[in-house]
């Protein structure tokens, strides 16, 4: 469906406009047509084909979604691919902003993301003197506002994991511990498939070659390519921090064991030594000196529980029981 559709001249809004009326403005010198999409319909998108001659194959992306980040270059026109990150408790959703920017136009076609922009629309309408910088700018607010969105869910993943670490030294469940870290693990590699590919792109937006669209906006996209790679840094720290949680977890798994393994054995030489001595007199052998003597009872017993006391004192000093 259409959510806005506005002309700017100079710089500053002159009205919201009807689609039919976009193709009159457009032709228009220093004017800026700004429409925004979400979820077209296929119609929509021809329409605005048909409206800013926009490229096949561009349009046949936005129509199909599901694209990873990019940005191409169609003659004087960039066709952009943005993904948007959504998180909740339990998982990370993944939208997606198509932007196309001409010399007097943009175009952002919104897939998946309940979230919109009026709040970029609304900055650069505050901002007229950078809005006249045209398209690039848009672009450049559309990419800031989306890679800003990045950080929250970063703060979330890492509190996230935080929060797991803490459970691993509390004595809480292994298993649940390794289920959880490793859910967070597919949450950073969700974002990090966000953050890469449009780390790579946005290089091409200021250095080296630049679009003519983008001249005079470098430095703006310079700042989103370092919000990126602070991104993408964090991305990889967390990434090992949890990859040494489990590390950690399984460790403790194996100490536990271990721990578990020498109480038991603890107990067994415990039962061990009175069932040897008993062992010993129920053989029933005719010639055994013991067997007729008054004492021979009270003393093995005696002997029995020493031996156990003594066991038991030695293991409980070694911290086996």
């Amino acid at each position: 469906m259409l959510v806005s559709c506005v002309a700017y001249q100079d710089g500053k809004k002159l009205a919201d406009i009807q689609t039919k009326d976009i193709g009159e403005y457009v032709r228009r010198q220093d004017c800026l047509v700004w429409v925004a999409l979400y979820n077209p319909e296929p119609a929509e998108l021809e329409e605005m084909q048909d409206k800013f001659d926009l490229h096949e194959l561009a349009v046949e992306d936005a129509h199909h979604g599901h694209q990873r980040p990019k940005i191409e270059e169609y003659g004087d026109s960039l066709f952009v691919v943005l993904h948007t990150i959504e998180s909740t408790t339990d998982e990370v959703h993944v939208g997606e902003i198509d932007v196309f920017i001409g010399k007097n136009y943009v175009l952002s076609v919104r897939h998946r993301s309940e979230r919109g922009f009026a709040e970029v629309r609304a900055r650069c309408e505050r901002e007229p003197e950078l809005l006249r910088y045209g398209s690039g700018f848009v672009l450049y607010a559309l990419m800031d506002a989306v890679v800003d969105r990045y950080f929250p869910v970063l703060d979330a993943l890492e509190d996230e994991l935080d929060l797991v670490e803490e459970k691993i030294f509390s004595g809480s469940s292994p298993r649940a511990n390794i289920e959880a870290l490793y859910a967070l693990k597919q949450k950073l590699m969700a974002l990090q498939h966000v953050v890469r590919p449009l780390l790579d792109a946005t290089g091409k937006l200021h250095g080296g070659r630049v679009p003519p669209i983008c001249v005079g906006t470098q430095d703006y996209y310079r700042d989103v390519s370092d919000h990126l790679l602070r991104i993408n840094q964090t991305i990889d720290s967390v990434r090992d921090m949890a990859t040494t949680a489990i590390s950690v977890n399984l460790s403790l798994i194996t100490l536990q064991e271990n721990e578990t393994t020498k109480r038991l054995a603890s107990y067994a030489a415990l039962v061990a030594v009175p069932t040897m001595v008993a062992g010993i007199y129920g053989m029933n052998f005719r010639n055994m000196p013991e067997l007729s003597w008054e004492f021979g009872y009270p003393i093995a017993i005696g002997i029995m529980a020493a031996i156990d006391v003594y066991l038991f004192y030695r293991f409980r000093k070694a911290a086996w029981l």
